[in-house]
């Protein structure tokens, strides 16, 4: 880590507010050893019990991606639950992902159920985010995501979810880095500045509905097995090669074009920070690799500058935009999320809860 993200700060031993953040966290979201079977063996007893008589025991997500991929893995040969896998098509799947899903469903021998975007109006959404000058342009896709999730669980009557997301992997981040992709109207008011079509098929999910939906209802309990495990990511990309014949796509989240030319061009001109960082430094925290790996990785640049001329006029013919203008919009200073209409003071609220609960939870564990 450095200070290239403002909200970055370090104390007099040199560690960041991020790292020390995350491994304060560390032994209340990360379980190994006895702790993290017996949480392990509780979940799937619930799962089998919520699925008694069902088609399926819960919902995972595929992406193409490694921890998507090892958690399915996990749930159908280890722990033999019955799972209904989603993938959602954005329009930006590289093809190596494409081929490690289908590979992963036809040798676990699961369901899937692909959701495909209507591509006119993801291409005006996005191109609309770009125009907003934001920071965070994978809204678009994860909204769609996130969305999909919860109307898939709904339609099909199922209310456990399998994430992927994990401490090990993902456990460290800057405060105040990119913002909430559940946030509707945040997503509407940049689109109704910046769009030119309707959004008559793309799926907005209001938050209010969401929390509706997870709050009141209760529906679609979501469950993190990775963290009930040692996992490994490097240990878990050589299962996926040799179980499944699995296909490299490169750094963390690149199993997406879109993502990959966000992360390794937008973010880094736009703000100057380099979010290899965030992953580094989850890797380190979690014991994977040590700090002289990291930055030796660091020195190494996440792509060539022939490579970022042709993933420019890739996602510029995608979008339907001249590399000129794209690279132009690439290059205008960064406008901050909160000018344009949004949702904040309720996720802060919402956030402001969590913290209190989880601190009367640590209290009395004590």
């Amino acid at each position: 880590m450095d200070t290239s993200y403002p909200t970055i700060e370090f104390d007099a031993r040199g560690q960041c507010n991020c790292c020390k953040e995350a491994l304060s966290r560390m032994e209340n979201e990360w379980w190994t050893g006895e702790e993290g079977c017996r949480r392990m063996n509780n979940m799937v007893s619930e799962l089998r019990e919520a699925g008694r008589g069902k088609s399926y025991d819960a919902i995972i997500g595929l992406s193409g991606g490694i921890d998507s991929a090892y958690l399915a893995h996990l749930a159908v040969r280890e722990l033999g639950l019955k799972v209904l896998a989603i993938h959602v098509d954005g329009g930006w799947n590289s093809e190596p992902a494409v081929r490690n899903i289908e590979s992963l469903v036809r040798n676990l021998d699961i369901d899937l159920y692909t959701y495909v975007v209507e591509w006119q109006e993801m291409q005006d959404l996005q191109v609309s985010f770009l125009r907003a000058g934001v920071q965070n342009q994978d809204i678009p896709q994860d909204h769609l995501f996130f969305s999909i999730l919860y109307k898939t669980a709904i339609s099909f009557g199922i209310d456990n979810f399998l994430s992927g997301v994990n401490y090990s992997t993902e456990s460290v981040f800057a405060p105040g880095f990119g913002f909430p992709y559940s946030d509707d109207v945040h997503l509407r008011a940049i689109h109704r500045q910046f769009g030119r079509l309707s959004l008559t098929t793309y799926p907005v999910m209001s938050f209010l509905n969401f929390l509706w939906i997870k709050l009141i209802r209760k529906q679609l309990k979501v469950y993190k097995p990775l963290n009930f495990i040692d996992y490994n990511k490097s240990n878990a990309l050589e299962l996926l090669r040799r179980k499944y014949n699995w296909r490299d796509y490169g750094h963390k989240h690149s199993e997406s074009h879109f993502t990959k030319f966000y992360q390794d061009i937008y973010l880094p001109k736009k703000t100057g920070f380099d979010k290899r960082r965030l992953h580094l430094s989850s890797l380190i925290v979690s014991g994977q690799i040590n700090r002289e790996e990291a930055l030796q990785e660091l020195q190494k640049p996440a792509l060539t500058p022939n490579q970022v001329s042709r993933d420019i006029r890739f996602v510029a013919k995608k979008l339907d935009l001249e590399p000129a203008e794209l690279k132009r919009l690439i290059d205008s200073p960064l406008v901050p999320h909160t000018h344009y209409p949004n949702q904040k003071f309720l996720f802060k609220f919402l956030e402001r809860v969590r913290q209190f609960s989880r601190s009367i939870r640590l209290r009395n564990k004590s």
